[in-house]
């Protein structure tokens, strides 16, 4: 269904305090639409929808539903049996997903996609910094980006569009972009996919969809696998067509130098956050600001914009460092698949080489955890310590059998333990840990103000 983007006088959200559905309301908002929504509970970022001019409602009476509706949206987390769904759907009213009205409203744009299982919000964010606000930037991005505290930028008259492209229940294959980047193809939503092979299929077929006239940029680990007239790979190997070496870390940046076929471009770029992961991240950004640079005429101006990297805060919720004394450092991050925590954990070792450290897992989605045990376990045992929280379980029933203890029980070593949530607070009290992290997708998040404030000196 093709749908007038500025015919929309009013439009209902099912599911907008979602990362990725409050991102298009506050598109919405700023184009003076009415926005209404639905979310089962309060939340930061429906507070600050609220702020703006949104009507949100966390029940499901329908009594307060305007009728001047003329566009519904939802999350797919909403199943059609759900009640407000019924509703629109009883009304004839246009029905879309987020991901279809994403990919409309991207249509209108030079879109800069970004894909992958790993680090595609890190690198949506990397790239919005770099552009906005000098080159008219519009950007939906799937995290709450510190520079900016919010995950949505727009700038005026907007010609370029930054979009987090993401692969669960196939929602980039909405997206035509211009300039793409994928990350990483590991595999993951097997509940949607079914194998690694389905995964990455999907992946390709995205790939097919980017302008044959742009560009991919693509990590060199799976750049076998991708074909496209004009691809670009990135890494740390020699052999990329750009690479990083000389790289310097400590706990709140680092500093490498960029390469393009062993013709040293960029020098001593400065990054305002930590972590290999993240070098690769910033690569990427780096790269497909690059192409766009050239394309406008504008490769002087690179220089200065990778001078803004040194400022860049990062996005809550990865590699979010909280409380950094010489006493204690606290870091949240939002890990949720095996190789996103071996990423994470590798990062800490390296920069924090002699503390112990002490994680809280909250492992998200039944499924995931029962598909990936043994790699969870082998990712865990990195740490010194393990918390685990049980499963969340977002969209999904139980599976009997699969639970944290059933997880705890892999990892090779004695130092764990499974809690209940209320035992937590307690518990990391009294072990009063010197490196404390708190890792998964759920709701663990909102334990981050509470751990804070719990060690506060």
């Amino acid at each position: 269904m093709n749908i007038q983007i500025d015919k929309i006088k009013a439009i209902y959200f099912l599911g907008i305090g979602g990362i990725g559905m409050s991102a298009l309301a506050h598109f919405f908002l700023q184009k003076g639409v009415k926005v209404y929504g639905y979310d089962h509970t309060p939340s930061t970022v429906t507070d600050a929808l609220q702020m703006e001019g949104a009507l949100v409602r966390f029940d499901t009476e329908t009594n307060s539903i305007p009728a001047d509706i003329n566009l519904m949206v939802y999350t797919p987390a909403i199943h059609k049996d759900f009640p407000l769904y019924n509703y629109f759907e009883a009304r004839n009213i246009p029905i879309l997903k987020r991901s279809e009205l994403l990919g409309q409203i991207c249509r209108q744009y030079s879109t800069i996609a970004i894909a992958g299982t790993h680090g595609k919000t890190t690198t949506t964010a990397l790239i919005t910094h770099l552009l906005h606000p000098d080159f008219h930037t519009l950007a939906f991005i799937g995290g709450i980006v510190k520079n900016l505290d919010s995950n949505f930028v727009i700038d005026k008259n907007p010609q370029i569009a930054v979009v987090e492209a993401d692969e669960f229940d196939k929602s980039f294959l909405t997206l035509y972009p211009h300039i793409a980047i994928i990350t990483s193809m590991d595999a993951d939503h097997l509940d949607i996919y079914g194998d690694l092979r389905q995964l990455r299929n999907t992946f390709l077929e995205f790939a097919h969809q980017v302008d044959r006239n742009g560009c991919l940029v693509v990590h060199k680990r799976i750049a076998d696998l991708i074909d496209h007239p004009h691809k670009i790979t990135y890494g740390f190997d020699e052999t990329c067509d750009y690479y990083v070496k000389a790289i310097k870390y400590s706990h709140n940046n680092c500093q490498f130098d960029v390469y393009y076929k062993e013709l040293l471009c960029y020098p001593s770029v400065t990054l305002g956050i930590s972590g290999m992961h993240n070098v690769l991240n910033a690569l990427a950004a780096i790269v497909a600001v690059t192409e766009r640079m050239k394309e406008m005429g504008k490769l002087s101006e690179i220089p200065r914009i990778l001078n803004k990297l040194a400022d860049f805060k990062g996005v809550k919720r990865r590699f979010d460092i909280r409380i950094d004394r010489p006493d204690m450092v606290y870091i949240d991050d939002y890990a949720h698949h095996p190789e996103e925590i071996k990423s994470f954990l590798t990062a800490i070792k390296s920069i924090f080489p002699h503390k112990k450290a002490v994680g809280v897992f909250q492992p998200h989605l039944y499924s995931r955890t029962r598909d990936f045990a043994e790699q969870f376990a082998d990712a865990l045992s990195l740490l010194d310590f393990v918390v685990l929280l049980e499963i969340y379980p977002a969209r999904e029933e139980p599976i009997p059998g699969i639970n944290s203890t059933y997880l705890m029980n892999m990892i090779p070593h004695n130092n764990k333990i499974v809690l209940q949530k209320d035992e937590l607070l307690p518990y990391l009290k009294s072990l009063h840990p010197e490196l404390l992290l708190t890792i998964g997708a759920g709701d663990i998040d909102r334990f981050v103000p509470q751990i804070e404030s719990l060690f506060q000196l």
